[in-house]
């Protein structure tokens, strides 16, 4: 069966060629974006402080993607100290402000800004990129915040149904039985929400021990890294595909979305231009080499980024995807957050998560890093478990996480001790953000 091209493909091509009936090439999609490049650094540089002043005395004409490589990179610190210097328009024309304090992070959180019509950029996307996997008649539970206008599931609401499709704002799961009992009520046939948010949906038993059937034909899942264990889990549990979506605030909080092909993000290549770079030298790397995302947002107005540097790692895919879209793929990300235990080794979530979730009494869990005198480490692990357990879940865990190289060597080395903190629950450990889950390191703190 043949796969269908992305949704993505001729919204973009309208946005760039006028009409999405005309053929979108990458020559066309490069020449659109150089142009916007440039009219978005001529409006950073004559209405925001922060780049007025980065740029000073430089040169800042593009006239090919290369050029934009002369330019300094924008950091995140940029942004903690500086947020008011970033706007370009009057604070009375932002409609809405998003702070961002990262997990485990007690320094100055992030500022984020947005007019209404950079708003409507993301509900444009969502209103045509969520084509790809529901169609017009739909009913789609939409289980991130949204409570308030503005926040990411009501413009998702929006973009739904300007599409003809009914979006129902659920939030954060905190029941899972009073979700499960929702989506049945209201007739609900794809869901968006968060990779372990939605796993607990999948693993909730009924009285009779049993999973919940559900007649589910689609899942989206956002805001975090989606570890392979959680998407066959869904698919085998309620006969579902399973599509990933990458985005962040700083991208309007939409960036890409895989296709039926699941094989990469296709990126929103109208409003965005990314680069892959090496994270040390700061020089860009060949396509298909894994560097770091810089961002450069090319029609937003707010608060614009140029070349700012997001810490997620990632790859420009070279070869053509099977839906035959000449948009540009990123290969799905894994969690930007790097645990050194040497000076060559390192933990991510991204190693706990494919191994963990991958143990059906595991519903969540917490990673702490701490310090005991010179030497001494040790890895607290605390395991949320559906039902009960016994010394064997505790062995299986064990072996589960000795298949992460890192920690196993580590382990070895007597470098490092791994305490467990078993908790039985038949809830979940609730989220009150969608904040991305961070391994908390302490080993520094007094």
């Amino acid at each position: 069966m043949a796969i269908a091209t992305t949704s993505l493909e001729p919204w973009i091509s309208s946005k760039i060629n006028g009409d999405s009936s005309k053929n979108l090439t990458r020559t066309r999609i490069e020449n659109y974006q150089i142009q916007k490049l440039q009219e978005t650094l001529q409006w950073a540089i004559s209405n925001s402080r922060f780049y007025r002043h980065l740029y000073s005395g430089r040169a800042c004409e593009i006239d090919n993607l290369k050029d934009l490589l002369q330019l300094p990179f924008t950091t995140p610190e940029d942004l903690r100290q500086n947020p008011l210097d970033f706007l370009c328009v009057s604070q009375n024309e932002i409609n809405r402000i998003v702070t961002l304090q990262s997990s485990g992070t007690t320094g100055k959180p992030k500022r984020l800004f947005f007019t209404e019509a950079d708003q409507e950029l993301t509900i444009d996307f969502f209103r045509h990129g969520m084509l790809t996997l529901v169609k017009p008649g739909d009913r789609v539970l939409i289980m991130l915040p949204g409570g308030t206008p503005g926040s990411v599931g009501d413009l998702l609401r929006l973009g739904l149904e300007r599409a003809g499709i009914t979006g129902i704002v659920h939030g954060l799961v905190s029941n899972p039985e009073s979700t499960l009992e929702q989506i049945k009520v209201n007739k609900i046939t794809a869901l968006v929400g968060i990779p372990t948010q939605v796993l607990s949906l999948a693993r909730f038993k009924n009285s009779q021990g049993r999973p919940v059937h559900l007649s589910l034909s689609r899942v989206l899942l956002s805001t975090d890294y989606v570890p392979l264990a959680i998407a066959q889990e869904l698919e085998k549990t309620w006969g579902c595909k399973v599509f990933n979506h990458y985005g962040m605030t700083e991208m309007g909080l939409g960036g890409g979305l895989e296709c039926e092909g699941f094989c990469g993000y296709h990126l929103r290549e109208a409003d965005l231009y990314l680069e892959i770079i090496d994270p040390r030298s700061g020089l860009p790397v060949e396509d298909g080499q894994r560097g770091e995302i810089v961002l450069t947002t090319l029609t937003r107005k707010g608060m614009p980024l140029i070349r700012y540097r997001t810490g997620d790692l990632s790859r420009f895919i070279p070869d053509p995807c099977v839906c035959g879209t000449v948009l540009k793929r990123l290969e799905l990300l894994k969690s930007r957050d790097r645990v050194y235990l040497t000076e060559t080794e390192y933990l991510t979530m991204a190693d706990f998560d494919e191994v963990l979730f991958a143990l059906p009494k595991v519903m969540d869990f917490e990673v702490t890093l701490t310090k005991k005198g010179a030497k001494e480490s040790y890895l607290q692990l605390r395991v949320q478990l559906k039902g009960s357990f016994s010394l064997a879940t505790q062995n299986n865990l064990m072996e589960a996480l000795d298949k992460i190289p890192a920690l196993r060597n580590a382990r070895q080395l007597g470098q490092l001790k791994v305490m467990l903190l078993l908790i039985s629950s038949t809830g979940l450990i609730v989220q009150k953000s969608t904040s991305k889950r961070q391994i908390l390191d302490k080993r520094g703190s007094d």
